[in-house]
């Protein structure tokens, strides 16, 4: 039996609301671990340090566990398998891509910002368009229908990241 979803389990996969926000949605639920990361970078942390890490695994696990746990509720909340509202997952897959950094590209602070923009940019561009086989993972019931291409669109966004990387040329650490 499927129980109605609560005040908390949609705080949860509406992250906080940036649900409700228009236009995009998803580019809103999206932002949290970006601006996180980039706090975490002003104050010092290295992106390549285990604090960083585990902030970011800890949004994955917290935002990725609410699209699981709630996913169904918030189907029938919100009349549909995939509601617009339910951004934990872009939250969940953007703090994925977050947490695979490549190494040296935020050693600089400007670095830094075109590090976490491209990110960014990649990973919103690439879970709008969605390819093969993140798409299909859509179709998967429930909350991991919801949570599993986003995560898929995070591995891609990592490899991107990771390609410009080595393409482009960074500074001697």
């Amino acid at each position: 039996m499927n129980r109605p979803l609560s005040l908390t389990g949609q705080h949860c996969v509406t992250t906080f609301g940036l649900g409700f926000c228009r236009p995009a949605s998803g580019t809103w639920g999206s932002l949290p671990p970006v601006i996180l990361a980039a706090l975490m970078l002003a104050v010092g942390l290295p992106a390549e340090g285990w604090v960083f890490g585990l902030v970011m695994a800890v949004l994955v696990g917290l935002f990725g566990g609410a699209c699981i746990r709630f996913g169904d509720q918030a189907a029938a909340r919100f009349g549909r398998s995939d509601p617009s509202q339910v951004v934990a997952d872009e939250t969940a897959g953007m703090a994925l891509v977050l947490a695979f950094l490549p190494a040296g590209t935020t050693s600089t602070p400007m670095l830094a910002i075109y590090t976490l923009l491209l990110a960014f940019v990649s990973f919103r561009l690439l879970d709008i368009f969605k390819p093969w086989p993140a798409d299909a993972l859509e179709g998967v019931a429930g909350g991991w229908g919801v949570l599993l291409d986003d995560l898929a669109v995070a591995i891609y966004a990592i490899i991107v990241l990771h390609v410009a990387a080595l393409v482009v040329e960074l500074p001697a650490l």
